[in-house]
């Protein structure tokens, strides 16, 4: 009797769900964040053991699925294959994962996704934003930046062509809306640019969208400027203009003549905040993404520059 009894307890514990660790969690604010549903978990679990009905678990939904599908779920974790794998500076990579058939993602401008990763026997996620447009068939391409100490940067670095990663979404709280704002400064630093990118393609694919964009990339060096192409690309239209900001260039010389006349040398400070601000044609609704002591940083430039807490968005 007492075995069956300690038998019914082990049965019990191995239903329990497992607290994530801080590891597991990105960061960034997602809802439902992996610690939501541990404690949705942990609530339908106890509610089961004390009515002792396992089948009120029955419910409760997989981690991962292996099947690669394009139905993407905050909750679920699902498989996509990587295509290919370009390196497009010393520390970033440009990684294309496809979709079956010609399916779409289903990400609007703004949204990001959950990347999973597992480095010595750790789980990790971290949120990256796909910078292919949202009408991309087929694809879906991020940017990913590498750290010489990140445990994603070394699950990311093992990746080859053919390989599976896990992704879970969409998230994030700002979804663009055609013709809403009349103009839009987007303030970038790094891989900070991704979210601004399919914002930016979704206008100008748009000819009914005649939001001005002002897209200003902070970046170390020139060789550091990602998606050059892109800029170059959307600078062709009537109503964006592509701004640099590069702190480690000492001299415009060492520029091409396209660059040098849209390129400040220096750091994105007030300065040069209240210069943006002063060039729109109206007052902008500002975009703003980089590393957390750059948006703290713009932030206050921007309050400072006269424009109000509800006139901007940080990523």
């Amino acid at each position: 009797m007492a075995e069956r009894e300690d038998d019914h307890a082990e049965a019990w514990l191995q239903l329990k769900p497992v607290e994530p660790l801080p590891s597991q969690c990105c960061g960034s604010g997602c809802s439902p964040c992996v610690f939501d549903l541990y404690y949705r978990d942990l609530e339908r679990w106890d509610t089961a053991q004390a009515k002792n009905d396992m089948s009120l678990l029955s419910g409760k939904q997989p981690p991962e699925s292996q099947g690669c599908s394009t139905k993407l779920s905050p909750e679920t974790f699902l498989a996509f294959h990587i295509s290919t794998m370009e390196k497009v500076t010393r520390d970033t990579y440009l990684v294309r994962f496809t979709l079956p058939g010609n399916c779409h993602l289903g990400l609007l401008p703004g949204q990001h996704l959950i990347l999973r990763g597992v480095v010595d026997d750790l789980e990790i996620q971290r949120a990256y934003t796909p910078i292919s447009p949202a009408t991309a068939q087929g694809y879906f391409d991020v940017l990913i930046k590498c750290y010489e100490t990140g445990l994603m940067s070394r699950y990311v670095e093992s990746w080859r062509p053919g390989d599976t990663a896990f992704w879970r979404g969409p998230f994030g709280s700002f979804l663009y809306e055609p013709k809403k704002y009349g103009e839009l400064l987007m303030l970038a630093a790094g891989t900070g640019l991704a979210p601004m990118v399919p914002i930016v393609q979704s206008i100008t694919d748009n000819e009914d969208d005649e939001t001005f964009v002002t897209l200003v990339g902070c970046f170390k060096t020139f060789e550091d400027i990602y998606l050059k192409t892109f800029f170059q690309e959307q600078a062709r239209f009537w109503n964006v203009r592509t701004f640099f900001v590069l702190s480690q260039e000492v001299s415009p010389d060492q520029l091409p003549w396209s660059y040098r006349d849209k390129t400040h040398f220096g750091r994105l400070g007030q300065e040069l905040v209240d210069e943006l601000v002063a060039r729109c044609r109206r007052r902008p609704f500002t975009l703003v993404c980089g590393s957390p002591a750059f948006t703290e940083d713009m932030a206050r430039c921007l309050l400072s520059a006269g424009l109000t807490e509800d006139s901007y968005f940080l990523f």
